[in-house]
């Protein structure tokens, strides 16, 4: 319920910021694309709308914030919250002999985080008597009613009506109060209203987020700071890449040059390619222990395979013309492979380097999930283990965003050091 909320949340501020965009800004202001003759399915004629990315990151955190009852965000943008406060219902008691009575249940519910107290009422006189019950909100709870009754389940008493509505085991019954079943015993089954809002355990608020990261930033976690974990991180996934490139691309090379070293490869990077780097871990850990050694490795082997492959495309896409035009001018052969293949198969080597990246990332998680003292996915094993979410959920941000940061490094690079790309 609650996703499907949520999704149908997303896709209205979608739609609706399409329009906006689309019949407003676009009127506004001059688009000299929009000039070009051929556009669709021009690559250079599509570009990346900053105002939909500035949207849609403010829209992924307007929806957080909405469903978690988010103190950054306006009340009046909250979803529903639960039920919070005190509320009652009766249900009617009939004895094995066919006697009635009736009985109220007061109950407290309290919000996310407060201490669930028990209290009392007056249990009243009859065979049922009243009882109290203190819950956390968006929850359940089995009452036990008869614990003070004269009458018990163990007499054969049975509920037979809440609020004056029958009810018998797998019926369920919605009243003002909440959602009523009864268990297989006979015991009271009550749900107080959930509204849209998830608990912190499920999803804690963006403060919370923040607060717990600033704490960790300051005091630290596991015996090292947060910059220790990202940075043990960062120092695996960069070494692995960087050995991966290292063999990758000259062996992408000569599987695009030579037909003897294609055939001898290819089998072994077609039959590793599909192989997830997860697969690898049990291996690793025999072949070379739970040290940095074989965190190192595993990247390594994580990006081996996509940059070889990258630069096997990177070679075979060359225009052959260029290579004839190369030829015709006098030019050596390794002439035509620094002027003519290196240049021009560095789009694809930049590329497979952005997915390879991309790939160590996740890669380098999971390792430090299995076995690790220090890195981002120790802090999210460890936090998880404890239902600490913010601190799952910061490390997966964090990770998100230093991974995005250089995914933009390698495409400025990609910018800076490879100008013809896309040019014929």
């Amino acid at each position: 319920m609650i996703g499907f909320a949520i999704l149908l949340v997303y896709i209205a501020i979608f739609a609706g910021s399409f329009l906006i965009v689309r019949f407003l800004v676009k009127k506004a202001t001059r688009d000299f694309t929009s000039l070009k003759t051929v556009t669709f399915g021009d690559e250079s004629a599509v570009t990346s709308n900053r105002t939909a990315s500035v949207v849609s990151v403010l829209t992924i955190f307007l929806i957080w914030g909405s469903f978690t009852g988010s103190a950054w965000v306006p009340g009046f943008l909250h979803a529903p919250g639960p039920f919070v406060g005190e509320t009652s219902f009766t249900y009617t008691l009939e004895t094995a002999d066919g006697e009635r009575d009736d009985a109220t249940v007061f109950v407290r519910v309290v919000d996310f985080g407060e201490e669930v107290e028990k209290f009392e009422v007056d249990p009243g006189e009859g065979i049922a008597r009243n009882d109290a019950v203190a819950m956390p909100a968006s929850r359940s709870t089995t009452i036990l009613f008869d614990k003070n009754d004269e009458a018990t389940r163990k007499d054969g008493a049975r509920v037979v009506a809440i609020d004056g509505t029958p009810i018998a085991p797998g019926d369920e019954v919605k009243t003002d109060a909440g959602r009523f079943t009864l268990t297989d015993k006979g015991a009271i089954s009550f749900a107080p209203p959930a509204g849209l809002q998830m608990e912190p355990i499920w999803l804690p608020p963006p403060e919370a987020v923040v607060a717990r990261m600033v704490e960790i930033a300051s005091e630290g976690y596991r015996d090292s700071t947060l910059w220790q974990h990202l940075g043990y991180s960062l120092f695996r996934v960069i070494a692995g890449f960087f050995f991966g490139a290292l063999l990758g691309i000259p062996l992408g090379y000569a599987m695009g040059l030579s037909n003897w070293f294609r055939g001898w490869f290819e089998p072994i990077v077609e039959f590793m390619r599909p192989v997830p780097p997860l697969a690898l871990i049990p291996l690793v850990i025999i072949w070379f222990g739970i040290g940095e050694t074989g965190k190192i490795i595993l990247l390594f082997l994580a990006s081996l395979w996509i940059m070889a492959i990258a630069a096997r495309a990177g070679v075979s896409g060359v225009n052959i013309s260029k290579v004839h035009a190369a030829y015709s001018l006098g030019a050596s052969k390794l002439q035509i492979m620094r002027y003519v293949i290196m240049p021009n198969s560095l789009p694809e080597i930049f590329t497979g380097a952005r997915v390879a990246m991309g790939v160590c990332w996740g890669t380098v998680v999971a390792a430090e999930l299995v076995a690790a003292s220090e890195g981002a996915g120790m802090m999210i094993m460890v936090a998880s283990k404890f239902q600490l979410t913010d601190i799952v959920l910061m490390g997966i941000i964090l990770i998100g965003v230093i991974g995005f940061g250089i995914d933009i490094l390698m495409r400025k690079a990609e910018n800076y050091l490879v100008p013809w790309k896309g040019r014929s």
